[in-house]
């Protein structure tokens, strides 16, 4: 059984939801010698979240986007945080919402997702700092 974790640093991006699988997979643990394990991801945010999801059509994350902003909105009337900007207390509630960590299958060396998904960053701000992740791969060799 081995072990390995990385911090994996994400550039700053607008809000939305964005695509990150290939910028995950470059910083994360080398998986290509792991037969079967785990990669666990979490983000180590408060405003931004984590998930999987369709990676095919564009008009998805849109979607989402568009969908929690109704959900959530901001400069609702019963909010006391609100000396961060309008957006940070709804930040927070997308967060909890969708979640600060995955762990995914790894099977022969890759992550095993199906055919139409991918990891996205879920970035509730409308202006963030990069992001970090810390990445922990568990498995057998």
């Amino acid at each position: 059984m081995i072990w390995d974790q990385t911090f994996v640093d994400l550039a700053p991006l607008p809000r939305g939801f964005h695509l990150v699988t290939n910028e995950i997979l470059v910083q994360a643990p080398d998986m290509t010698n792991c037969e079967v394990g785990l990669l666990h991801l979490f983000i180590q945010h408060t405003s931004a979240s984590l998930a999987v999801n369709e990676n095919a059509d564009p008009d998805v994350r849109g979607d989402f986007e568009r969908h929690f902003n109704v959900m959530v909105p901001e400069r609702a009337p019963h909010y006391e945080h609100v000396m961060e900007g309008p957006d940070d207390m709804p930040a927070h509630i997308k967060s909890v919402l969708i979640g600060p960590s995955l762990t995914l299958p790894v099977h022969h060396g890759r992550l095993a997702l199906g055919t139409w998904q991918g990891l996205y960053l879920c970035e509730h701000r409308d202006r963030a700092d990069g992001r970090r992740i810390v990445a922990t791969l568990q498995g057998r060799w």
